[in-house]
């Protein structure tokens, strides 16, 4: 147990918090609401304080997604963040390395699933055909290009 670095203290709910926001935000679980995770891990904040916990995570996490930050990118973008007036603190960053190190990822490929069109491209053939004999003599020689393309659903087999 002395290898291990000691939790800051409140890291288990923030984790928690962490998880909840991406269940309901990545991975489309519709039942993880802001009175669930209030009432299971800050059941002592007051409504308008977890609220606004709530949002500067949801911000920090989508901001590090959508960027799909490595290691490097997070220490620096975490380290700016506790630095900033209404930024978070050391212990909220280590606890949000530690998050996105686990769970990037699954994460990276929940939003990339997300951004898919519902039909995907199975096949494509195309050609590329010369008019050899036509009524007119300026249509000959026009070349014209076929294409077929062949669509199915995402995830589905042909």
């Amino acid at each position: 147990m002395a290898a291990e670095q000691p939790q800051p203290e409140g890291s288990k709910p923030l984790s928690g918090l962490l998880s909840g926001i991406a269940q309901a935000t990545y991975y489309g679980h519709a039942g993880i609401t802001e009175e669930l995770l209030r009432g299971q891990l800050y059941p002592e904040a007051a409504p308008h304080e977890f609220r606004a916990l709530l949002a500067k995570m949801s911000g920090v996490l989508k901001s590090v997604a959508s960027a799909d930050m490595d290691l490097n990118q997070l220490e620096a973008f975490l380290t700016a963040q506790t630095k900033k007036q209404g930024g978070i603190t050391a212990d909220q960053a280590a606890v949000i390395a530690k998050f996105w190190k686990n769970h990037r990822t699954k994460i990276r490929e929940s939003l990339i699933n997300q951004s898919r069109w519902d039909n995907t491209l199975k096949n494509m053939n195309w050609r590329v055909d010369l008019k050899s004999q036509s009524r007119h003599v300026d249509q000959i020689n026009t070349p014209v290009a076929i294409v077929e393309m062949e669509l199915g659903k995402n995830g589905q087999r042909q």
